[in-house]
């Protein structure tokens, strides 16, 4: 079938095959340009399918020659109806792995289940013996636990309303946009999703199970950003879960013996999370035209490939004050901070196509499905049902 983009919201409902495939070259093919880093050799990515954690796979294995067993949770294609981008770039990670004489599975489910545990314990037995890394990238809106008690995020501000300006992407409209602040109960919630109460289970029972290495290192990613996005992530709903996540790798490293926990905090990009969030997708438009101006813009691959040889895979981690490895030290920059809210103060709907790189971020939204690719034949019939060669 010839495959096109159908936007809904934030997300968009298709994706393509062969755009996804020729992302996933794009991103080894950039890493084995790399310098070599001396790095884990069996890695499990909670997470692997998409964004950083797609990445951080690919870094991993293409830059450090690791093993690498993914978990994903994404759909294969069903008649009209195509899977989804995190499944095409599994499908191509693992195809050009194997090429390449890499060991790469890829295992399908709910990352938050007893299950999906279970099975990756049973594939690390049987394949790996033990890993000696594991990233947690896993980013959903909704969990249940192991009391089966369903839990939903809220992307608001805590305390008091916050009023800012946000931008139509669709229209380049700017407005005012006023976010209400979450409840006692949505927080909580919040911090059942997406803080750290999951990657400590995963540790837990990944120790228990006897397939963590000795010495095993474990990273988790977060964001912190400038003052102007504090209201509506640092100090938001979605803040008080990362906060969460920072004490739990503290836990990780004191009750695991063997086991390192770290956060890494990394730079502001396109990524389905974000494009939800009111205002920060607009302070990514001009922070990716100042950053892309200095030249210092990093996309995914650009910044796991820094993290993993420049920062952690080191004799001594390179940590800040804090403990935490800082991939958006470029992104915070003085001059570029100084920069980017010089252009807040400014922007408007009628000087936003010079103020901001409105254009730079439909393009990675659209890549993040596959569009807008060079070199991909949109006009061209495509098979849309591939296999991902480990589930198959």
């Amino acid at each position: 079938m010839i495959v096109t983009p159908k936007v809904r919201g934030f997300i968009c409902t298709t994706a393509h095959p062969a755009g996804c495939r020729e992302n996933v070259k794009e991103q080894i093919d950039y890493v084995k340009g790399q310098p070599k880093t001396d790095g884990p050799k069996k890695v499990l990515v909670l997470g692997a399918s998409t964004g950083y954690g797609l990445s951080s796979r690919i870094a991993l294995a293409y830059s450090c020659g690791a093993a690498t067993l993914g978990v994903l949770f994404e759909k294969p294609a069903s008649g009209s109806r195509t899977a989804t981008a995190g499944w095409y770039n599994t499908a191509a990670f693992e195809e050009f792995a194997h090429q390449d004489g890499l060991y790469a599975k890829s295992v399908n489910g709910d990352a938050f289940s007893a299950e999906i545990k279970r099975q990756v314990i049973d594939v690390i037995r049987q394949d790996l013996s033990q890993v000696d890394m594991v990233v947690y990238s896993l980013a959903a809106p909704r969990r249940t636990d192991r009391d089966g008690k369903l839990w939903s995020s809220v992307l608001k501000t805590t305390g008091d309303a916050y009023t800012n300006k946000t931008i139509d992407l669709k229209t380049r409209a700017i407005s005012d946009v006023t976010i209400e602040p979450a409840s006692e109960e949505e927080i909580t919630a919040t911090v059942k999703v997406m803080g750290g109460e999951d990657w400590k289970d995963w540790i837990a029972t990944l120790k228990e199970a006897d397939v963590l290495a000795p010495n095993a290192v474990t990273v988790a990613y977060s964001y912190i950003g400038p003052a102007l996005t504090h209201p509506m992530y640092l100090d938001g709903s979605i803040g008080m879960a990362k906060r969460h996540l920072a004490k739990t790798a503290q836990e990780i490293t004191q009750e695991f013996p063997g086991v390192t926990g770290y956060i890494s905090v990394n730079k502001a990009l396109v990524t389905q999370s974000s494009a939800a969030i009111p205002i920060v997708p607009l302070y990514i438009s001009l922070l990716y035209k100042v950053m892309k101006e200095k030249g210092i813009h990093e996309g995914c691959i650009e910044q796991m490939t820094r993290l993993f040889h420049d920062k952690l895979c080191k004799a001594s981690p390179e940590l800040d004050g804090e403990g935490m490895l800082r991939l958006d030290d470029w992104e915070m920059r003085p001059d570029v901070q100084e920069e980017v809210s010089r252009l807040w103060e400014s922007i408007l709907t009628e000087n936003v196509e010079q103020l901001a790189d409105i254009d730079g971020y439909w393009e990675d939204f659209y890549r993040m499905f596959g569009f807008q690719v060079p070199g991909v034949d949109y006009d061209a019939d495509v098979a849309v049902e591939v296999p991902i060669p480990s589930l198959a």
